[in-house]
């Protein structure tokens, strides 16, 4: 079988795409995260081939589809890609009144210039959030973002890891203390769904099957957790955007330019 092989990987988005929560395996410029892992195989792909590869991220925690879209998208066009990731979108659900459609009208629309300009485009959909508390009340939008990002897709010619259909994230233990970002054991299946997306080989099975069933929380111990992640999470988090503040405001991007990435297969056997 023909095995495609990517020469120049840009991902643009946010802190799902910056890595956020994955300290592993021990990245020199802060987390790693399911994009980087993913870098990493492509970039093993290339090595077998005897072709260069080149990677770069733009991603930064807290940007808005229209960062992500706008300055990201402009900037990584300027690199001639031949695959960018698009995850954006998710910061503008979160606030009190959005235009889920008129997202959707964003998006495709930085895929179009993708697709204009030569370049193979990965879409990631939202997470159903049925089973996370109180997120289970964006379920509805996520849904529909989700179901726009297929349409556009396959209008496009778009890969999708679609992350809706993926039951191993709904559990509580993939998600990082702030209950918002992947951990490292989640990036890790996240970047196993991409390359299986992307037409890699993968153990589906591995990233697939959900966790063995956790042992239950007493009340007490629950509400202590619920308390604490108020504290320390949800809290600051309200009161920054209260502000018209973002985590990511101080922050710049972690891979601002194409550059090698060391090779690190995710699977055993890249053929389609």
């Amino acid at each position: 079988m023909t095995v495609r092989i990517w020469q120049r990987y840009v991902a643009i988005g946010d802190s799902f795409t910056e890595g956020m929560c994955d300290p592993e395996p021990e990245p020199p410029d802060g987390y790693a995260g399911w994009a980087d892992r993913l870098a990493g195989h492509l970039s093993a792909v290339a090595a077998e081939a005897e072709q260069p590869f080149d990677y770069a991220n733009l991603a930064v925690r807290g940007r808005k589809l229209a960062d992500v879209v706008g300055p990201q998208l402009d900037s990584a066009l300027t690199m001639s890609p031949d695959l960018v990731s698009i995850v954006g979108g998710g910061n503008d659900i979160l606030r009190p009144q959005v235009d889920i459609d008129g997202i959707g009208e964003q998006l495709e629309a930085a895929v179009v210039r993708l697709r204009e300009a030569g370049a193979d485009v990965l879409l990631v959909t939202p997470t159903d959030t049925a089973k996370a508390g109180l997120f289970k009340a964006i379920r509805p939008r996520h849904a529909i973002h989700t179901a726009n990002i297929h349409a556009m897709a396959a209008r496009h010619g778009c890969f999708v890891v679609s992350l809706w259909g993926m039951r191993s994230l709904q559990d509580w233990r993939m998600w990082a203390a702030d209950r918002i970002h992947l951990t490292s054991e989640g990036h890790r299946r996240v970047a196993l769904a991409a390359a299986d997306a992307l037409g890699f080989e993968t153990d589906r099975a591995d990233w697939t099957t959900p966790l063995p069933a956790a042992e239950a929380l007493g009340r007490r111990e629950a509400f202590a957790g619920h308390a604490a992640w108020g504290k320390e999470h949800f809290g600051p988090w309200v009161n920054r955007h209260l502000h018209g503040r973002s985590s990511g405001d101080a922050l710049s991007a972690k891979r601002p330019a194409p550059a090698p990435i060391p090779p690190a297969r995710l699977t055993a056997d890249p053929a389609r």
